[in-house]
């Protein structure tokens, strides 16, 4: 009987589009401090190892519809990451083996309300309001795994109304790709969906209401949002 309900759920599992991720993914995990000029640009210390938070999957936003400032703060900024979409899950996965993990990629957007984290670090507390918040992590179409032959050599940019903000390669990360799964997966046990946000290099700074947001992958891949204030 037992053996009988397992199968029961088997056919909604197939149906599962990984290329829609963010419409079943159960968690984002991001990684801070990725990159040593972000990390000295706003005065932190260089990480020996992985600062992880996560967002909730309510945390996805996708063209066409807005980045929201959250109400409790003045001081949003943007940081434009590299996105790994988990294809197939584990726990304590190999460094040699964490490619095959691998479904695809996403240009991201994380969004951080920099003035609650700056206060909250101040006060010992989880960043919690800082990084989570509706619309935090806006994505691009899904980028399937073979048009990003190597995590590890990618160049984002962002542009605020057309001004270039941020520009970086991810060969500049202090932990690679493969590394990043292996090390969360000892924790966090990684599963079909998931979204790991790599890190962000420098540039980072304010977004003000009515701003254009384009970001872009090199020869790969574009977005576009507008921010805005909730109307309560």
């Amino acid at each position: 009987m037992l053996h009988g309900r397992t199968q029961t759920f088997l056919p909604t599992m197939a149906v599962r589009n990984i290329s829609r991720f963010w419409e079943w993914g159960r968690k984002i995990i991001c990684v801070g401090r990725n990159y040593a000029d972000h990390a000295k640009e706003l005065k932190n210390a260089i990480p020996t190892e992985p600062v992880l938070f996560l967002k909730p999957p309510s945390a996805y936003v996708r063209e066409g519809s807005p980045i929201l400032v959250p109400l409790y703060s003045s001081n949003l900024h943007h940081e434009v990451e590299l996105g790994v979409v988990i294809g197939k899950g584990g726990t304590a996965i190999p460094q040699s083996a964490a490619m095959e993990h691998v479904a695809g990629y996403a240009l991201c957007l994380d969004m951080t309300a920099r003035d609650i984290q700056d206060e909250c670090k101040s006060k010992g507390l989880p960043w919690t309001l800082a990084k989570a918040f509706n619309t935090s992590c806006p994505v691009s179409d899904f980028i399937p795994k073979d048009r990003i032959p190597d995590p590890g050599n990618v160049k984002l940019w962002l542009k605020v109304n057309d001004q270039l903000r941020q520009s970086g390669c991810t060969s500049q990360m202090i932990f690679s790709v493969p590394y990043l799964i292996s090390y969360i997966s000892e924790f966090i046990s990684l599963e079909e969906g998931d979204l790991i946000l790599t890190g962000t290099p420098k540039g980072v700074s304010a977004v003000q209401e009515h701003d254009e947001l384009q970001a872009g992958i090199e020869d790969v891949v574009t977005m576009n949002f507008k921010v805005e204030r909730p109307d309560h």
